[in-house]
């Protein structure tokens, strides 16, 4: 296959899905369903011989708590470059799930072809057993640009799914937090320019739904 047909096909892809711990994207068109969503995003239950993370240590669970108490409610833009990699740092141990969600060209607005993907997330997480929990959404762009208008257009493109699911499914906004990374922190690190870069990540904040 020729560079420039690799190229077109790459861009065919929509929407690609990988779960925290497994490799892969979607085929081109496929959309991901809400119960898979649901499965990437539910933490799995503890057992005794857990002993990493900060379920193990009281002291940095409630650091964490405290942190993300400090930023709900925040706006985008408001985020320090500390606090964004505080997160990412957080973020990094959670349950969550890549979307690759398309947007108009230089915007904000949602692509059509990508509506579907959306409504299957707020499908997800308006789901009871996610109920209460803080997620965090992610904007992340390719490295087509400056790194000053990546960074703006991957919080605007944050906000806007944010936007939709606040105002189509009835999601608490205080439980969603948006940060952008912009090209920062690209999907493949080998092709920063790459549409896989092009995504949205969501995370699971909370693991107050595991089982006991």
């Amino acid at each position: 296959m020729t560079s420039s047909l690799r190229l077109s096909a790459l861009k065919a892809i929509t929407l690609t899905a990988a779960l925290s711990m497994t490799a892969g994207l979607a085929a081109a068109g496929d959309v991901v369903p809400a119960d898979q969503i649901l499965h990437a995003l539910q933490p799995k239950p503890l057992t005794r011989g857990l002993t990493i993370g900060s379920q193990a240590d009281p002291a940095v669970k409630a650091r964490e708590t405290g942190f993300i108490a400090a930023i709900k409610d925040r706006k985008t833009r408001s985020l320090s470059l500390g606090e964004r990699e505080e997160i990412a740092e957080i973020a990094s141990s959670k349950p969550k799930i890549d979307l690759e969600i398309q947007f108009d060209y230089n915007s904000a607005d949602i692509r059509s072809s990508s509506v579907a993907a959306v409504q299957e997330l707020g499908k997800a997480l308006s789901n009871p057993v996610l109920r209460g929990s803080t997620f965090v959404v992610e904007g992340h762009t390719d490295a087509i640009g400056g790194e000053a208008y990546n960074q703006d257009l991957s919080e605007r493109r944050a906000d806007a799914i944010k936007h939709y699911l606040v105002e189509k499914y009835g999601i608490n906004g205080s439980d969603l937090v948006t940060v952008g990374y912009g090209k920062s922190k690209p999907k493949d690190p080998n092709a920063p320019m790459d549409p896989i870069n092009r995504r949205v990540e969501v995370v699971n904040l909370d693991t107050k739904t595991a089982s006991k």
